[in-house]
């Protein structure tokens, strides 16, 4: 009954303590601009069902998609085991699921072969972060702490597999030694190879299996209030952010309702524009983006495949997608904290353009959506540019001077060129 009411108040407290961090999380979002997405509902489904659950983007790259798959479903399906866990722990019971015979055995054998590719799986992930040190996981925004984020959780990973294996060989020795408590059940493809690596004593038998047991719960509950710490929150967001993501042509940018007025009022003197709260244009900082940027932050992996595809980046310049969604993140974290000390009206003095992302870096940026489509959950990193270029230009009214003299010519000759519209056909001529 000791273990019983540990394991409840363990377990409580985990949820307790996730799901306050997580509503944090959840009102940062919440203080970004409002934006409708909830159009074409079946279309958004459908997106959800291939890009997060059936991992559709992740098949440019082959080999990092056939590990990353095993590592997912791995994720997905063996966790049903912590349904029986979760009813042992409560209720003192041992593998309360073992009268569903037959079934019970497929299932356990799944389990231990998805775990050994779980592990295999997340030691290459290692071997290539660590080892081969491949280039899309380097840049100045994967500093330390980015770095060792992907480590620790594929430690974990590692970690908590093998106590599942250890503790299902511990489990399977025992039930060849009939001991009490311990009911024949299950079938272990894998574990059954680690059976001479441990004692013969059934009392350090007994060790050895509540031992691993309670790491590989313990070990996922620590694990679940890692996430919102963690870059791996996309486990999480990567399914309502492919349902919320942009369904619209790549390239095809938004308009301001403001300004649409302003020139459908100078076209047609008779429109009259619906009353709005003047609004300001484009964002400075990260609460002027809107509520899908904000969860892309939250969403982003750091996996590097926006920055490795981005033409800007590969030819030198400062540019990075990924740092773009990074510093989103870091500074909605910032506010939210800032709220949460000192109120919703504090102002730090800081903002997103400047102080985090800087105008060397918007201005790199190509807008060829090279970003956006590499992205394996849907990321958007096109469209907080594009949000603090608006801002740059239509409320501080600055510019790189190729920028300026392109609106000029726009301007003055409804061209980017400086030539007159009169002599546009100049080069036809003798042809």
């Amino acid at each position: 009954m000791v273990a019983q009411i540990i394991f409840l108040v363990i377990t409580l407290a985990a949820i307790v303590l996730f799901t306050f961090n997580s509503r944090k999380i959840i009102r940062n979002i919440r203080l970004g601009r409002p934006v409708d997405r909830n159009d074409q509902p079946q279309k958004r489904l459908l997106t959800m069902l291939r890009v997060a659950f059936g991992q559709s983007k992740m098949v440019v790259r082959p080999i990092p998609a056939f590990l990353h798959f095993f590592v997912y479903i791995g994720f997905v399906i063996i966790n049903i085991e912590v349904v029986e866990i979760m009813i042992d722990g409560l209720f003192g019971t041992h593998r309360i699921f073992h009268g569903l015979g037959g079934l019970y055995d497929f299932l356990i054998a799944s389990f231990e072969i998805l775990a050994l590719t779980v592990w295999v799986a997340c030691v290459i992930f290692l071997i290539r972060r660590n080892v081969l040190k491949l280039k899309r996981f380097s840049g100045v925004e994967m500093t330390s702490w980015p770095k060792s984020d992907a480590n620790y959780i594929l430690i974990t990973e590692i970690l908590l597999m093998t106590a599942f294996l250890m503790m299902n060989a511990a489990d399977l020795k025992l039930q060849v030694l009939g001991s009490a408590h311990y009911t024949s059940a299950g079938a272990f493809p894998i574990s059954q190879y680690l059976i001479n690596l441990l004692p013969s004593s059934e009392s350090t038998l007994v060790a050895v299996e509540r031992g691993c047991w309670w790491f590989h719960i313990i070990g996922i509950l620590a694990f679940l209030n890692y996430l919102p710490y963690s870059k791996h929150f996309h486990i999480l967001f990567a399914f309502p952010n492919t349902y919320f993501s942009n369904l619209e042509p790549k390239g095809e940018f938004t308009n301001m309702a403001s300004v649409t007025n302003e020139v459908k009022a100078m076209l047609d003197p008779s429109f009259v524009p619906a009353e709005a709260e003047p609004g300001k244009f484009g964002a400075k900082d990260a609460t002027d983006l809107s509520w899908v940027n904000l969860m892309n932050a939250y969403t982003c992996t750091e996996c590097g495949r926006c920055t490795d595809s981005c033409p800007a980046n590969i030819t030198g310049k400062l540019l990075s997608p990924r740092k773009i969604m990074m510093d989103t993140r870091d500074r909605i974290t910032e506010i939210g904290k800032n709220i949460d000390k000192h109120g919703a009206d504090h102002q730090d003095g800081k903002s997103l353009l400047d102080d985090y992302i800087t105008r060397e870096e918007i201005w790199a940026c190509t807008s060829c959506n090279a970003c956006v489509q590499a992205c394996p959950v849907n990321i958007d990193p096109l469209q907080i540019i594009m949000e603090l270029r608006r801002f740059a230009v239509m409320e501080e009214s600055q510019a790189p001077g190729s920028i300026n003299n392109m609106l000029g010519n726009i301007e003055n000759n409804q061209a980017p060129w400086k030539y007159s519209p009169a002599d546009r056909f100049n080069w036809a001529e003798g042809n």
